[in-house]
């Protein structure tokens, strides 16, 4: 699956499957077969990042 390039429309896909269908970023990048710090970089160029506890970038 090739994910949105736009960084803010790649960040409410990226929460919205981590709120309906994954409970880590570890599971969702394994089954999109993406590597997870390369999504942690590109949301970061928009100052989010991962939180754990949450289950979602902000």
């Amino acid at each position: 699956m090739t994910l949105p390039k736009d960084p803010f429309i790649l960040l409410s896909y990226i929460n919205t499957q981590l709120r309906d269908k994954y409970s880590s970023l570890a599971d969702l990048c394994e089954y999109l077969e993406f590597n997870e710090q390369e999504l942690r970089d590109r949301l970061n160029v928009i100052h989010y990042e991962y939180v754990p506890e949450l289950n979602q970038f902000k």
